[in-house]
């Protein structure tokens, strides 16, 4: 049996294509023949939306439901209210009520714990679970990294957030060394990128040149293209509404690059295991 890899996908700045990176590479990974579930930890609700669930306040099972369940200690059932989308992928969707998580978990014992503990049954169901978390380095996101295996940070191609970048890997190191001491960062992920431009090519090298000797830069660079507002606006991804396109393409690579990613650790993991 496959080891569930759970992925999250973190910056604390808003607007580096976090949501579509997560929908785009959980349908990739299902196009893949893997089985994907999407986490919406997002209060703002965009993977929901972007999925095709408009009135996502309407909906009776979100994750603040589940999670409020496990702080209350209330019996739940870890699959109920899991939505299912016609390219492949599950989600546990998620709307504005989540907000209020983030205070419930200030008080509550093991606060940090709280979405591990809900994805631990879920985990033998599939081969990835992706945590899209909120543009914000609170107690949500602390959840989301301390229930992952790994994290991949999209960045925007044409604002480096040097500084942003440096407190997103002081919060990770704090998280490794304080509550998930097997968390590793499989990558950086440079998005909206146009390459023609002088800054976002200033940008990928300076990117490489800061951050490449220590974490990985993923090859792949997703490109800017109106396609892929379009596409989420259409409750599409990318594969569907613009399959031959460059942002499907680059997305597609970038699934590929992730994968080999893992059975490089599984390999290694293995081998150092059976030592």
């Amino acid at each position: 049996m496959t080891k569930c890899k759970v992925i999250a996908l973190a910056n604390q700045k808003g607007g580096t294509a976090k949501t579509t990176t997560t929908l785009h590479l959980g349908i990739g990974l299902a196009h893949q023949g893997r089985k994907v579930l999407l986490v919406d930890a997002d209060p703002q609700g965009d993977l929901t939306t972007a999925l095709g669930w408009i009135n996502a306040d309407s909906l009776p099972i979100t994750l603040e439901t589940q999670m409020k369940k496990i702080l209350q200690d209330e019996p739940f059932v870890h699959n109920e209210g899991i939505l299912h989308h016609e390219e492949g992928v599950d989600i546990i969707p998620t709307n504005i009520e989540l907000s209020g998580m983030e205070i419930s978990l200030v008080n509550a014992m093991s606060r940090e714990q709280t979405l591990k503990l809900y994805l631990a049954d879920l985990k033998k169901d599939y081969d990835y679970i992706l945590i899209d978390c909120m543009p914000s380095l609170g107690m949500l996101t602390i959840n989301a990294l301390a229930a992952a295996d790994s994290v991949i940070v999209p960045v925007q191609a044409h604002y480096l957030p040097l500084k942003g970048m440096t407190q997103l890997m002081k919060t990770i190191g704090k998280v490794q060394r304080q509550l998930n001491p097997n968390l590793k960062i499989d990558g950086v992920l440079l998005t909206l990128a146009d390459m023609r431009t002088k800054l976002a090519r200033t940008t990928e090298d300076s990117l490489r040149e800061n951050y490449g000797k220590h974490i990985r830069i993923f090859k792949t660079v997703i490109p800017v293209a109106i396609t892929a507002a379009e596409s989420s606006a259409a409750g599409q991804s990318i594969y569907e509404y613009d399959k031959n396109g460059t942002v499907a393409k680059a997305y597609a690579e970038f699934t590929r690059e992730v994968i080999q990613c893992g059975e490089k650790q599984r390999n290694k993991h293995e081998s150092s295991f059976s030592r």
